[in-house]
């Protein structure tokens, strides 16, 4: 099963799933999963090939689908789940394949669509970097820097990092996620509808839900929301946390 970070006690409400996004892990959602943490049990879990889950050449979502359904079998059988981007894609799927176990779905700032940009140079990035040369983060990050010129996506992509007694390795699958990329930013053919209550996040200044994407949400999530965050791009749990909970807060609360 899935590495799962738990964040508070099983109360009458559905346990929260979270899913991350491409790249990240349990971790990167702490100080958002304990703040929804306060009236229910919140599962922030490591999806394959990231963080402490276990690695694997299959990255399809419907792959990543059956995992998170083995997680909610073992909170309860039936869960609230939020996923962004990568996770929002796979926590979708789930939804529409096995629509009993997800009480009510939250998709932040991705569609259920293909897309065409692709982040495998960022991938190759992390290849190309030779780690017998790292015994600290600071030198990762210095090596990266000419190809992952962005200092906040080199931080980002170098917790994925992990240094001990000076030797660094990869949590990443990284050769199973260059393999899986087309799959990654594609979308599978699924018949049928989720007509449980959605909640689609968008960023304000994020282009990653478009109003072309719009169709694609009505046919597949014909009861969906629509709220914006303003100000925020596609990391709007980070940019603007306390903003992202309250949404998330009040529709489960609704």
């Amino acid at each position: 099963m899935l590495n799962t970070i738990l964040h508070g006690e099983p109360t009458d409400e559905p346990a929260l799933v979270i899913a991350h996004g491409l790249f990240g892990s349990a971790r990167n959602w702490g100080g958002v999963a304990k703040r929804l943490a306060r009236d229910r049990r919140v599962v922030a879990v490591d999806l394959r090939n990231h963080g402490d889950s276990f690695h694997d050449d299959d990255q399809s979502y419907a792959a990543m689908a059956d995992d998170l359904a083995e997680v909610i079998a073992a909170h309860g059988g039936q869960a609230d789940l939020l996923g962004h981007s990568m996770g929002g894609k796979a926590a979708m799927v789930l939804a529409l394949r096995e629509p009993s176990i997800v009480h009510r779905l939250i998709v932040a700032d991705i569609a259920p669509a293909a897309y065409d940009h692709s982040p495998i140079e960022n991938v190759r990035a992390l290849q190309s970097l030779d780690l017998s040369h790292v015994s600290r983060r600071s030198d990762a990050d210095a090596a990266l820097a000419e190809r992952v010129p962005d200092p906040v996506l080199r931080a980002f992509l170098l917790q994925s990092l992990a240094i001990a007694e000076e030797r660094a390795v990869w949590k990443l699958n990284l050769s199973a996620l260059a393999d899986q990329m087309p799959q990654i930013m594609g979308f599978p053919k699924i018949e049928g509808s989720y007509l449980t209550p959605t909640l689609f996040l968008t960023g304000e200044k994020s282009k990653y839900v478009s109003a072309e994407h719009l169709s694609a949400v009505s046919l597949y999530f014909p009861t969906a929301r629509r709220q914006e965050i303003a100000g925020v791009g596609h990391w709007m749990h980070a940019e603007a946390p306390a903003v992202f909970v309250q949404a998330v807060q009040g529709f489960l609360a609704s």
